[in-house]
């Protein structure tokens, strides 16, 4: 298994872990989980991808800018709880 492929597992399977313990953080319907893992797997790409422009070496883990695109992602999932309502939070 080359290093890409093997940093693309791991940040799908971080970036799910993410959104699956968000939603068991903050509750709210089972539809909710969608947006969470989808929001966190846009984040961590994302954070990646501007980790990697900025040549960021914190907690890099081979190919994988591993801080820049966990801030990426708990980003994306602070702004897209924030962003559908906090009514999961509410009920």
């Amino acid at each position: 298994m080359t290093t890409a492929a093997s940093g693309l597992i791991l940040g799908f399977l971080l970036a799910t872990a993410y959104g699956a313990g968000f939603h068991l953080l903050l509750g709210g319907p089972a539809r909710r989980i969608i947006l969470y893992l989808i929001s966190a797997w846009i984040g961590f790409a994302l954070g990646h991808v501007v980790g990697d422009l900025l040549n960021l070496t914190w907690l890099r883990l081979g190919a994988l800018q591993l801080f820049s695109a966990s801030v990426g992602a708990w980003v994306a999932l602070i702004l897209s709880w924030w962003l559908a309502g906090d009514t999961a939070v509410r009920q």
